[in-house]
């Protein structure tokens, strides 16, 4: 019997025919930016257009997800939170990231959001995240990437 080590999946047992991963190491980092702008009223979360996709190489990892996402308001009163989406699903559940930008007396105000997150997506196929945002006081414009700032994500596959 062949014990086989593989620099990219791992190593595999003799016993088996799934490659092993040593427990909480980082097997793969994938990162996506962007510095398109993005405005919105919405209460309603959007997409900042900020993504990366991952494809985990076991279904056990966990992904390490940290944003970045530079953020302005230009109304009194408003406020952006932001949110992480895997595929079409709001796993972040609400406002989550941090919400810096409220103005009581109105201005341009800028601020960065940044956050991190710890998924298990359960599966080994190709895994797209997303940061969304919103307005929680409808009607009142924020933005983020403004002024070609850059945002960026940051996805680690963690072994189990």
């Amino acid at each position: 019997m062949t014990t086989i080590i593989d620099g990219s999946a791992g190593i595999t047992f003799p016993s088996g025919s799934n490659p092993q991963a040593a427990p909480s190491k980082v097997l793969q980092v994938v990162q996506g930016t962007s510095n398109t702008t993005v405005s919105t009223t919405s209460a309603s979360y959007v997409t900042t257009g900020l993504s990366a996709s991952i494809t985990p190489l076991f279904s056990s990892s966990k992904i390490l997800i940290s944003y970045f996402v530079p953020s302005a308001t230009g109304a009194s009163q408003s406020q952006i939170e932001t949110t992480i989406y895997r595929g079409s699903t709001n796993i972040a559940l609400g406002s989550f990231g941090f919400c810096e930008t409220y103005s009581a007396s109105g201005g341009n105000l800028q601020g960065i959001h940044a956050s991190f997150y710890l998924d298990s997506p359960a599966t080994t196929s190709s895994t797209t995240y997303t940061i969304y945002f919103q307005n929680p006081n409808n009607g009142l414009s924020v933005s983020v990437m403004n002024n070609n700032l850059t945002g960026t994500i940051t996805l680690m596959e963690i072994a189990q």
